[in-house]
């Protein structure tokens, strides 16, 4: 489910909150199989796990339509989405159709509160984005549709607001009261460029879903189990080896935007094992260097890797992690400062 605003659109009462606490409670309940501990794990909109799973929109864009939210005073960013790759569709399910194109622009966007109400602003390819960033303190919660605002000084979000899912602790024994991950579970690995190598652990129904939101470059489902416990036993065997690991954090992810995996690696790690599927993702970022990484609102939307957010501006190419901009106030403002250039910027 997602809520898309039109240029001038608010809110409009408690029957609009309810249907985005609806759909907040459904992303809360496909993301709980992520194993990061890292920030990639910790993307939430309050109490719950957040607004930020991979789901594309049902419905096609209107023609010509580039979005642009009027930014009323003290609009706050408190939660992001990406979606799998432009062109696919999904169902409320669950499940998620194959993408015409499987490695076109992928879209997203931020959701923002103002005075309660909680609305979504569009970030696809192709958007002008032009929001300066003004103060940034914790995001608060969503409850029973509405926002709470916190102005603890902690972000994206302070102690109280702050939750980490139990299970990404899971090794194999289950922390819970009870364990509840009775269903099918595929381990697998992933790669991403040029030569970090990951294994882990999701519900079997989004593999493709999982690998996608963490910006895989190449990834391979390699076991299937009955359950999660098991799963979660035999991932952390492997990742207390020398040469794979269970999280990869995003200035990581960031060093490896633009170049290629090491396919030699990524080879001789897949003979150990016999996969059942492989993965190659692509994203259409169409990058020949990497992006200067910077936290920022303003320029056309180039796509999304993971929750990494791509932008171009004044001839250079920016990366955002999306995470670093809840909390954040959305001005009309767009700063004049200077920002660090890339080597494209000069014709180098």
């Amino acid at each position: 489910m997602r809520l898309r605003l039109r240029p001038g659109e608010r809110g409009s009462g408690r029957g609009r909150l309810r249907l985005v606490a609806a759909a907040l409670a459904e992303r809360d309940a496909r993301v709980r199989d992520d194993r990061e501990l890292d920030s990639d794990r910790e993307r939430r909109v309050g109490h719950g796990r957040v607004c930020v799973a991979f789901r594309q929109d049902t419905s096609p864009p209107d023609d010509g339509y580039k979005p642009r939210l009027p930014v009323p005073l003290g609009v706050q960013v408190v939660g992001y989405e990406t979606g799998v790759a432009s062109g696919s569709s999904g169902s409320d399910d669950g499940s998620t159709d194959e993408p015409s194109d499987p490695n076109g622009p992928v879209g997203g966007g931020l959701y923002v509160a103002s005075g309660g109400s909680v609305d979504y602003v569009e970030a696809d390819p192709g958007t002008e984005l032009a929001f300066g960033l003004g103060e940034r303190c914790c995001a608060g919660t969503v409850h029973d549709g509405d926002h709470v605002a916190c102005d603890a000084p902690d972000a994206p979000h302070c102690d109280d607001h702050s939750h980490v899912w139990v299970c990404a602790r899971c090794t194999g024994t289950c922390l819970k009261d009870e364990m509840d991950c009775h269903e099918s579970h595929a381990m697998y690995l992933a790669a991403f460029a040029p030569d970090v190598l990951k294994v882990g652990v999701t519900r079997e129904w989004r593999l493709d879903t999982r690998l996608r939101e963490q910006g895989a470059d190449r990834a391979a489902h390699v076991r299937t189990f009955p359950d999660g416990r098991i799963a979660r036993e035999v991932e952390s065997e492997l990742a207390a080896g020398d040469d794979l690991v269970d999280r990869v954090r995003v200035p990581t992810k960031l060093d490896g935007f633009g170049r290629a995996v090491n396919e030699a690696a990524w080879e001789t790690l897949l003979d150990r094992f016999d996969p059942i599927e492989r993965f190659e993702f692509d994203y259409g970022l169409d990058l020949t260097e990497r992006p200067v990484a910077e936290t920022m609102a303003a320029g056309t939307v180039r796509g999304w890797k993971g929750r990494v957010l791509v932008l171009d501006r004044g001839g250079s190419t920016y990366a955002v992690d999306a995470r670093d901009l809840v909390g954040h106030e959305l001005t009309d403002a767009v700063p004049e400062r200077e920002l660090q250039s890339s080597l494209g910027a000069f014709g180098g």
